[in-house]
């Protein structure tokens, strides 16, 4: 796939088996409509399913917001049916690309509310710049977060501080956010894309599928019993010990060499 193909509402490039891909609506501070979500599921299908590609950063393009949430216009028209569907095809985007077995890293440039949260918190991994600003302020608008954020906020934040920042709509920066758990570090925003780069490379020099299997045991074991999130572990640790990548590792571990992944 040519992912330098003319998009509506992205941008993506490609280089060093790291996929940048950038919200481009600057106008309406990557607000999130429904083209916005067909070329993220698009966009983050092809990535899934090419093995050059080994890590994604998702941003928003210019300096003043990540994604400021959904499109207002959009919620307006949204009656009980048409609300309940806009919300079950954000949650598929964003379950596509929480399980797309890529580390995908949200690098939030400005604002991050509402659906933009959501997006935020269906990465792997969130890096915020100082300016960040977060929050689910749907209870403003008479509503709950319908792209995940009621059931992604409190795991990563726990019950208690997941509701006070639903039940108030309360817009946080990000030290906050850092000291809550909701993003994984806070950087100069200047320094935003290089550090992410940086995380991106050193996850480009693991062996990808035991990368892919970490994703992977802690989203199905998150769903579990610790007793049925074990036997996922111990699945997917016999599967990779199957792997020509298994066996190399040790061998350039044995050898005192660097190794050289295949991806098999």
């Amino acid at each position: 796939m040519n992912y330098e193909t003319t998009w509506e509402t992205l941008l993506c490039e490609v280089n060093e088996q790291i996929a940048t891909i950038t919200l481009n609506r600057p106008k309406v501070l990557n607000a999130l409509n429904a083209r916005v979500f067909d070329e993220l599921e698009a966009v983050f299908t092809a990535l899934s399913n090419d093995p050059s590609v080994r890590v994604v950063l998702l941003t928003g393009s210019g300096e003043k917001a990540f994604a400021a949430g959904a499109d207002i216009n959009e919620l307006a028209a949204t009656d009980a049916t048409t609300g309940e569907a806009k919300a079950r095809r954000g949650q598929a985007v964003f379950r596509l690309i929480e399980t797309c077995g890529k580390p995908v890293i949200a690098c939030i440039n400005g604002f991050a509310l509402g659906g933009g949260c959501e997006l935020a918190m269906a990465c792997t991994l969130r890096l915020a710049s100082e300016t960040a600003r977060l929050g689910q302020p749907e209870v403003k608008l008479g509503l709950v977060p319908g792209y995940g954020g009621t059931q992604r906020l409190p795991r990563l934040v726990g019950q208690s501080a997941a509701l006070r920042l639903l039940l108030t709509g309360e817009m946080i920066g990000a030290a906050e956010a850092l000291r809550l758990g909701l993003v994984d570090e806070v950087v100069p925003t200047e320094r935003l894309m290089t550090r992410a780069k940086e995380l991106a490379l050193a996850i480009v020099a693991m062996a990808p599928l035991a990368v892919a299997g970490c994703i992977e045991a802690v989203l199905r074991g998150s769903e579990l019993g610790i007793d049925d999130a074990m036997k996922v572990e111990a699945s997917i640790f016999g599967r990779l010990c199957g792997t020509a990548d298994k066996a190399e590792g040790t061998a350039a571990f044995l050898e005192k060499r660097a190794p050289k992944w295949t991806a098999r």
